[in-house]
Formats: structure tokens, C-alpha cells, sequence
């Protein structure tokens, strides 16, 4: 006996895999053209599809060039608490080579009752530390009235994990003119990040950076287990450049340098790490914040690794 036409899956285009099926014999076989369940096509994903021979995309920003084949190093506070405080990690980081400051000025929460940011006072801040140091800023983007404001400031603009599938906002970063950090949700699939970043670039924005930050699964060791194989699976199907955020994927600090090492090993084109001068004092994600210090031997570490990769920090 067959299953019905209603009960089996419909065809699905990068989505779920039909199956013929014999209920009686409780046996079930793939169709052959559909044999890896896992399987991503290129050409499903018109704008970031690695098809008419595009490999790689680059995103250039004032001082440096993502996804050139060098690995690039973002780091900063996970929220910028005040002026002191970030403009003494961003000089800081300045002197260890880091070209790229993250900083979050308006943060999403799981508690109503957490720290929320400093809000535009968080972009106030990150103005006046740009003209002081001259380098690049990244900072989350939550809502759309936002718009204008945290492009004053932001160098690159950051879709957050929890607004992966904020479709209106995707469209709304997809009308912009600079490049988008987009973070895969938690409890979403390769193709959803895919498809999301699809729904920016069709708007026009083709600067698109995608950033694996660590799915749930069922075991507590780790915030969120990090998905370090979705690195060369992403790169295989699309052109875009593709980091790593192993802070979040963690939420320990003392495991971050291993799984920043091991994102350079399987290609990815640099990680986004949380750096904090006192992270003991810390009103947001201090357990999983490194310090310079820490970054300085780890930067150290790096070099030769990437060296051997035939790449170098960017």
C-alpha cells in the first residue's frame, strides 16, 4: 500500500526530501535524485548561489576587506557600558591590529530585567570613539525606526540572531548602502540563513556577511553548540563571506581561543570575538568576553596558522 498523495511531503525545493514508501512493509527509500538529505543547491539561491562564476564576494570597508582571503578579526564589548569603558577596548584593540570594533549600543535580551544598552547614548559613544581612533565600527540594528541612527555611525550594520527572520527588517537593511552582518538564528537550518540573506540582497544590498554563532541543541556544556562544519558547507554554496562568532556558540571564555583556531582552520574568513578589559565587571555576557590580553597571545598564536594556511590577518 502507498502512502496517499496528501500524507507524503510535497517537492521542496532545498526543503524537505519526498520519499516513496511502503506502509504495510514499514520500509521507506529516497528518491535517487534526492539521495543527500542535506544537499544545497547553488542555484537555489539566485542572489547568493555561487553560480555565473562568482566564488567569493569581497566587502570593502575604510580599512580592511572581508572575504579577500586574508581572516579577519572583529572584536569589542559584547555592550558598550560608557565612554571609558569602550573607547579604552577600541585604542586597545587598535594597537593589536583589530580594524573592525563591535560594540552594542541597543541589546536584545532574553530578560526584560538584563542591561538593555545604553541605547542612543551607545551610539553617541561609538561616534565620538570613531573620530578618535579612525577605525570601523559594527553594531546591531533591532528595529527599522532605528534606520537612520545606527547608520550614522555604523560602519557595517548587524542583523542579531534573534531577528534572523525579521523579514520586514531584512528588506529594510536590504535598502541600505553598507554591508550587513547577518547571524544565523539558533534554531535555524543553513537554508533559512541562506534564504535571509536572500531577502536583504534582493532589495539591492549585495554586501551581505554570514556569521555562524552556535545552534541549540540538548547539551548544556555550551550556551550553543558551535557549528563549525556549516563553515565549508556555506562557502561551497555561496560566494558570500562567512565568519564566526564562538563567544555566543561557547558562553565560556577559556574555549574561546581553541574554537577561534579551529574557525581558521576550516576556512572561514574570520570570527567576531567579544573582548572586555574587566570582564568580571561586565553588564552583559562577561563569563564569555576574553580580555586584550588574552587576544594579544592569541593574535600571536594565530599568525603562524594562518601562515601555513597560505593566509594572513587581516
Amino acid at each position: 500500500m502507498r502512502v496517499s498523495e496528501d500524507v507524503r511531503e510535497s517537492r521542496c525545493y532545498n526543503g524537505i526530501i519526498p520519499m516513496e514508501s511502503q506502509v504495510a512493509g514499514a520500509s521507506f527509500t529516497v528518491d535517487d535524485e534526492l539521495v543527500a538529505a542535506s544537499a544545497l543547491d547553488p542555484a537555489g539561491y539566485p542572489q547568493a548561489g555561487r553560480t555565473g562564476g562568482r566564488a567569493h564576494s569581497e566587502i570593502s570597508l575604510a580599512r580592511l576587506v572581508v572575504g579577500d582571503g586574508t581572516f579577519t578579526v572583529i572584536a569589542g564589548p559584547c555592550a558598550i557600558e560608557g565612554y571609558q569603558q569602550f573607547g579604552e577596548t577600541a585604542k586597545v584593540l587598535k594597537a593589536l591590529g583589530v580594524k573592525l570594533i563591535r560594540g552594542g549600543a541597543f541589546k536584545p535580551r532574553t530578560s526584560p530585567y538584563s542591561f538593555q544598552g545604553l541605547q542612543r547614548e551607545g551610539l553617541a559613544i561609538i561616534s565620538q570613539v570613531k573620530a578618535e581612533t579612525g577605525l570601523c565600527f559594527v553594531t546591531e540594528l533591532m528595529s527599522s525606526e532605528l534606520v537612520e541612527e545606527v547608520t550614522a555611525v555604523a560602519d557595517v550594520v548587524q542583523i542579531g540572531s534573534r531577528n534572523m527572520q525579521n523579514f520586514p527588517l531584512l528588506k529594510v537593511a536590504g535598502k541600505l548602502n553598507i554591508p550587513v552582518l547577518l547571524k544565523r538564528g539558533f534554531g535555524n537550518t543553513l537554508h533559512e540563513l541562506l534564504m535571509a540573506a536572500e531577502y536583504i540582497m534582493n532589495e539591492g544590498n549585495q554586501q551581505v556577511i554570514l556569521c555562524e554563532r552556535g545552534i541549540r541543541t540538548f547539551d548544556p556544556a555550551q550556551r550553543n553548540t558551535l557549528d563549525l562544519m556549516a563553515v565549508p558547507i556555506l562557502k561551497s554554496v555561496t560566494h558570500l563571506p562567512v565568519i564566526v562568532d564562538p563567544s555566543h556558540a561557547l558562553g565560556k571564555r577559556e574555549f574561546v581561543p581553541q574554537a577561534v583556531k579551529a574557525a581558521l582552520a576550516v576556512g572561514a574568513d574570520g570570527v567576531l570575538v567579544e573582548v572586555h578589559p574587566r570582564p568580571e565587571e561586565a553588564l552583559s555576557d562577561g563569563r564569555q568576553s576574553i580580555t586584550p590580553q588574552t587576544l594579544a597571545g592569541l593574535i600571536g598564536e594565530l599568525k603562524p596558522l594562518a601562515a601555513a594556511a597560505g593566509r594572513e590577518l587581516a
